[in-house]
């Protein structure tokens, strides 16, 4: 296919998503700002009120969270292609976020593969970026600092933000629209809550929007050998998780070899979808060795996660070299731009 026919077929396409599917008239530019919908109790508001969000009990208005203010550039936007040539197209590469909609229709018209770009124009690793949980777990967590994590991860597209329970509805609302997922967790810290809390805590953060769910093995019951405990634990809540990622974390750092094996083999046993070593919250976190163990155990088709004290990309590299499909990380920024961070924590 040569250059004109590439052309004639962009401009097709645009014109006819320029065009209002109903009156054919061209679509006009609107300012669109996104109002906060949801109070404390999870029901929906009118627009221009101010509304209690989540738990903590502090009143915003609807423009309170900067990231949920999106205005529709996209029709704003002169595609290259059209005033320039084919080269100056290739060099942009910027539908994805200046034109979705048009990319979405040279999608359906039978393309394949897009190349574009992100917003920073490469100026961070998109490729670790989309294997890491951006995690936000402390007790003392704001609501501000929940939008600010949100607003990091649609930034930077990582694969989820990783909240507490109380949170998840607040992070699905300010994630509405974009590609990142909205993860929780469940029996946390400890693991030591009854299989039917677990059970219930999971379904209701699936109630609220959670995608995935991050639960805490009973420690307790794999170390006193009591193996059925441990696994009845993992299969109840596997069992409200249907349709949705499970990852069971199991607190590598409390447990001796032969525990992680086994804690891996009844995770797999239970149809979890991820292992994962650590809460960030007990006397350690991921190291290479135990990743390299628990990929060995579960094999290639399950996905482990490494979570709690990674701090840079030198970290995430070797850990993936391990064998983690998915990082758990408060540093994440830091990760994917090189940044420098004083860190301490997930």
């Amino acid at each position: 296919m040569d250059r004109k026919e590439v052309e004639q077929i962009v401009r097709e396409i645009l014109s006819q998503n320029q065009k209002s599917p109903v009156s054919g008239k061209t679509a006009p530019v609107i300012n669109y700002v996104s109002p906060v919908t949801y109070g404390s109790s999870g029901k929906p508001v009118s627009n221009n009120v101010k509304v209690t969000i989540g738990t903590a009990g502090k009143i915003f208005s609807n423009d309170g969270f900067a990231p949920l203010k999106q205005q529709a550039s996209s029709r704003e936007f002169k595609c290259p292609l059209l005033e320039g040539t084919v080269s100056e197209c290739i060099g942009c590469a910027q539908c994805v976020v200046t034109r979705p909609e048009d990319v979405k229709a040279i999608m359906l018209a039978g393309a394949s593969r897009i190349s574009a770009l992100h917003p920073e124009n490469g100026s961070y690793d998109s490729a670790i970026a989309s294997m890491i949980d951006h995690t936000l777990l402390k007790a003392n967590a704001t609501q501000e600092q929940v939008g600010e994590l949100c607003e990091e991860a649609k930034k930077y597209h990582f694969a989820t933000v990783c909240v507490n329970p109380g949170y998840v509805a607040l992070s699905k609302d300010l994630l509405k629209g974009s590609d990142v997922g909205v993860t929780t967790v469940i029996g946390f810290p400890l693991g030591a809550t009854t299989s039917t809390t677990k059970a219930i805590e999971a379904r209701d953060a699936i109630a609220a929007g959670a995608d995935e769910i991050d639960m805490v093995i009973n420690v307790g019951a794999l170390k006193s050998g009591n193996y059925q405990l441990a696994l009845d634990d993992i299969k109840a809540v596997r069992e409200v998780t249907r349709g949705h990622v499970l990852k069971v974390i199991i607190e590598t750092a409390l447990l001796t070899k032969e525990e992680k094996i086994k804690a891996c083999e009844l995770s797999k046993e239970a149809g979890a979808d991820f292992v994962k070593t650590s809460t960030g919250f007990s006397t350690g976190g991921a190291t290479v060795e135990d990743i390299k163990l628990m990929r060995s155990t579960v094999g290639p088709a399950m996905g482990v996660k490494a979570s709690g004290g990674v701090h840079n990309r030198d970290d995430v590299v070797a850990l993936k070299a391990a064998g983690a499909t998915r990082i758990g990380a408060s540093a994440s920024v830091a990760i994917v731009t090189g940044a420098k961070t004083e860190s301490k924590g997930y």
